[in-house]
């Protein structure tokens, strides 16, 4: 019982990391002046967002393996990426 479940748990981590979305064609796919809604189709929701004033900066991923985009009223306006 403790081998299927232990299998189980890592068919669905190999599955979920398999499907991510921060990946270098879907970078390449972005554009400055793209809509925040536009982002968050292609990308997924961000894993953080920090907001002031109409500016806002959010990052898709973690330390290791993200992309980062800042938007000015909701518009792409700069983004790189670190690890992809």
């Amino acid at each position: 019982m403790k081998r299927l479940t232990l299998l189980a748990a890592l068919s669905a981590s190999l599955l979920l990391s398999g499907c991510s979305k921060i990946t270098t064609e879907n970078y390449n796919t972005l554009e400055v002046g793209m809509d925040f809604s536009e982002v968050e189709t292609l990308l997924g929701t961000a894993s953080k967002c920090d907001e002031t004033i109409g500016l806002k900066q959010c990052t898709w991923g973690d330390a290791d393996k993200n992309i980062n985009i800042k938007f000015v009223a909701d518009k792409v306006t700069l983004y790189s990426k670190k690890g992809i």
